[in-house]
């Protein structure tokens, strides 16, 4: 440990954290000093990603409750929960052509992953009296073409963050934070066979003229877990590069 690292001391738990958004957030909170925890479904790139960065690695299923449970009581004490797990969203269909399946498998997977994933790390942070629980996503008022064929991603988004005021709000009397990682788009996750025209969408909308970065998506998150955040709870923290404006 390093002295004077903002995450020093801290223990954190990343869902999803050997994808592209979860490691960089890892990345982020071992340089800043945390004690990371990579949790996915993937043995072998768990394996790899906590290799590489120096972290420590589990296998577990977001939606499976018992598992998530079980993984969560191995701790003695738990700083941060972040949840970056994909939610299973079916994309490039007309709405009026999906069946109901596909349009609700992203809500229903989001809002349990992030509630049992939450709930887990609440029953820590309550007895510590502290904590940070930390989701990416969020909503705006993005432009109509944004939301062309989207499927229900855009509805699991509005759930999420309707759990994350009701989060905030009752466990905010114990210390404890909730926040999500509003994003609009971060070209680096998307397959590059497919990220040029994508990209350029996500550009456009934007008033700084660039897309988010994995870096800024990491320095954003170790700025929110750590003391530095200490006041920002219940709300959205903007790294959209200005294609939401608030």
């Amino acid at each position: 440990m390093v002295q004077g690292l903002p995450l020093n001391g801290k223990t954190a738990v990343i869902y999803g954290g050997a994808g592209n958004i979860g490691g960089a957030i890892a990345e982020a909170f071992v340089q800043a000093g945390a004690e990371v925890h990579l949790v996915g479904r993937t043995e072998a790139t768990l394996k790899a990603k906590a290799g590489e960065l120096g972290a420590r690695y589990a296998v577990v299923d977001a939606l499976d409750e018992g598992a998530v449970d079980r993984h969560a009581a191995t701790f003695e004490r738990l700083d941060i929960s972040v949840n970056v797990t994909t939610d299973n969203d079916v994309q490039g269909t007309p709405m009026v052509e999906m069946s109901v399946e596909d349009y609700l498998s992203p809500v229903v997977s989001a809002v349990r992953s992030k509630f049992l994933t939450a709930r887990a790390a609440a029953r820590h942070m309550i007895r510590q009296k502290s904590g940070v629980i930390l989701f990416f996503g969020g909503t705006g008022e993005a432009s109509a073409h944004r939301r062309w064929q989207l499927g229900g991603l855009l509805a699991a988004f509005d759930a999420v963050e309707s759990m994350r005021r009701q989060l905030a709000a009752e466990l905010g009397p114990h210390g404890v934070r909730v926040v999500t990682l509003q994003t609009g788009g971060i070209p680096e996750s998307i397959p590059a066979e497919h990220r040029a025209p994508i990209e350029a969408d996500i550009v456009g909308e934007t008033v700084l003229g660039r897309a988010a970065t994995k870096a800024d998506v990491g320095r954003t998150a170790v700025f929110v877990a750590s003391d530095w955040g200490s006041a920002i709870t219940g709300t959205q923290v903007n790294i959209t590069c200005g294609s939401v404006l608030d």
